[in-house]
């Protein structure tokens, strides 16, 4: 086990000393991104008493493609699992955006901010039915390439939505308040 992780190490030192890392231009490239961080969402209401939602785990995918050297086109799917004082909410966010990418004198950091549209699919657990929302999403980050086609990703992000209802067996209890806070990292592959 030893030497399969010295070679697999051994083999990635190599590859990143005597490959091209420099961005290039994205224009005309497909990329794919993994990403793992954490979310901070807003507090919601359960009848007359307010909901307290801890900070979760957000972990999500998408594609990337660059329409030209500064505009990019990105749709992804994120999930994140959140615990409240009155039960567990799971929110999967299907989001279709586009970035702005800052072109600098360093080819390795490439900026970028971004915008776009969202949308929420809440689900509780108890017998509970919560509604989906459409929102907005606003977003910062940075990708640095280690390779030609491989950058590492740091992101913030704020997603901001209307309340969506949550009704019990009885009729409505409250509101679940989707909006959130999140910063994440991973890393984009692109294709060609």
């Amino acid at each position: 086990m030893k030497k399969l992780l010295v070679l697999v190490c051994a083999t990635a030192a190599f590859s990143m000393a005597t490959g091209n890392a420099t961005a290039d231009s994205i224009n005309g490239k497909l990329g794919v991104t993994g990403k793992l961080g954490v979310q901070i969402p807003s507090n919601g209401d359960i009848g007359p008493n307010r909901n307290e939602t801890d900070a979760g785990f957000v972990g999500g995918v998408g594609l990337i493609y660059g329409i030209d050297n500064h505009f990019a086109a990105e749709i992804g799917i994120s999930h994140s699992e959140l615990n409240s004082d009155f039960g567990h909410f799971g929110v999967t966010d299907f989001a279709l955006g586009a970035q702005y990418r800052f072109v600098l004198d360093q080819h390795k950091l490439v900026p970028y901010a971004g915008t776009g549209l969202d949308l929420l699919v809440i689900n509780a657990d108890h017998g509970r039915n919560v509604g989906t929302t459409a929102g907005v999403h606003f977003s910062g980050g940075v990708d640095y390439f280690i390779m030609k086609q491989l950058a590492l990703t740091a992101e913030a992000r704020v997603v901001a939505a209307p309340d969506a209802n949550i009704n019990g067996p009885n009729g409505e209890r409250g509101h679940f308040d989707p909006t959130s806070f999140s910063t994440t990292f991973g890393a984009r592959y692109f294709f060609n």
